[in-house]
């Protein structure tokens, strides 16, 4: 008879997987190391923010790909297969002397592999534990969250002692190995029984789904949501540099992954006590409130641009950790895996627009952000009112 593996040490893997592949989050220690090394190719962070863009983009599209044949197939592929993609394109970067390459290597295989291992690592978390999926999924997500906090100041001390190329090479050995080797217990969990007088779970497929215009208008709200979060993950270092809010940029990039980590508990516990949709709407009022602290108080050691920025970052780790629950209330559990890989483009196209924004308008003007913290504080305003549009379409229903 076959031993039974200890779920607790399933669950573990999946989190040491997801902080592996929360190194993805690390990028503005990367970046400005990149800009430095090029500097005589004249690149610029609106080209290089591009690779932590398309990285991001391919997230849900690695989802949707690899999603649904983890329950056929078994987890433990898909996140050794996540694992060879994301060390691979970790390594490969160590080479990528040109922005085409770049784009290539961290932003689509690189981004494939956070896809596939993350994916499948998060529900194999869940479903060994039925009684206790709040726990798994936020323990699995605060992992991912918690990337960058232990892989950024690694990846700034080996840049300082070998350079950013070398950095990425070593990175992606490490990386690969850690999350292959992680991969080797992730048994499938035992098909879950229904409850006496229960049912088996429903729900709606994905293409029922995206055939109702409260998907999309769901859809619209989260990317509203995540793409301040996205430019201030994407330029955390740049920001910090610009108005030397701290001392080291470093530092300042383990503040953000910090509150961005905590914002998914934080803002789960809220949700429990006022509704998924209330605190979607308090979460836009943190995004408005947090820019307009750090816009208007932005200077040298400026505590409260500091706080603004954190809240953002908390907000945006509520965004990720809300988002999964509104598509099952809405759609039901059965196929939740598939049908929140296609709500999770959402946040794919937040990766694109957040750092391109930034990046762009601070390029544009001398390196400040102010006009890109505005607009954004315009699309959480506009957020508010989708939600409170999508609340009253409810109450009609």
């Amino acid at each position: 008879m076959k031993k039974t593996p200890n779920r607790w040490f399933i669950l573990a893997a999946a989190i040491l997987t997801n902080l592996s592949l929360g190194a993805g989050y690390a990028w503005s220690v990367f970046q400005k190391a990149l800009l430095e090394a090029n500097a005589s190719q004249g690149w610029v962070q609106a080209q290089t923010s591009l690779a932590f863009s398309i990285s991001f983009a391919m997230v849900p599209i690695g989802m949707i790909i690899f999603g649904p044949k983890v329950d056929s197939l078994g987890p433990k592929k898909f996140v050794f297969l996540g694992g060879i993609l994301f060390g691979a394109g970790m390594f490969a970067t160590g080479f990528a002397t040109s922005l085409p390459v770049l784009y290539l290597t961290y932003g689509i295989v690189l981004g494939l592999g956070i896809g596939s291992a993350y994916g499948a690592s998060t529900s194999v978390a869940t479903k060994w534990f039925p009684d206790k999926k709040g726990l798994a999924g936020g323990l699995t997500a605060a992992g991912f969250g918690l990337g960058p906090l232990i892989i950024g100041p690694l990846a700034k001390t080996l840049i300082a002692s070998m350079g950013v190329y070398s950095t990425f090479k070593v990175l992606g050995i490490a990386l690969l190995v850690v999350i292959c080797c992680s991969s080797l217990v992730m048994e499938k969990a035992p098909a879950a029984t229904p409850a006496s007088g229960s049912s088996a779970p429903t729900g709606k497929t994905h293409k029922e789904m995206l055939r109702e215009g409260n998907f999309w208008l769901l859809w619209l709200i989260y990317i509203l949501g995540a793409t301040g979060g996205m430019m201030i993950i994407g330029s955390a270092a740049s920001i910090s540099d610009q108005y030397k809010l701290v001392g080291e940029a470093t530092l300042f990039v383990m503040l953000v992954s910090i509150a961005n980590t905590f914002g998914r508990i934080f803002w789960g516990a809220v949700s429990d006590k006022i509704g998924r949709y209330p605190t979607v709407i308090a979460m836009f009022g943190a995004v408005a409130g947090g820019l307009a602290l750090t816009a208007l108080f932005k200077g040298e050691g400026s505590i409260l641009a500091i706080l603004g920025v954190m809240l953002v970052a908390l907000s945006f780790g509520g965004f990720l950790g809300s988002f999964p629950g509104i598509t099952a209330e809405n759609w039901g559990v059965a196929n939740v895996g598939t049908n929140y890989g296609w709500m999770f483009t959402a946040y794919g196209v937040a990766a694109i627009a957040g750092p391109q924004l930034g990046a762009r308008l601070a390029q544009a003007n001398k390196g400040d952000y102010s006009m890109a913290f505005y607009i954004v504080i315009g699309m959480a305003l506009l957020g508010i009112v989708l939600q409170l549009f999508y609340i009253s379409k409810l109450k009609k229903a």
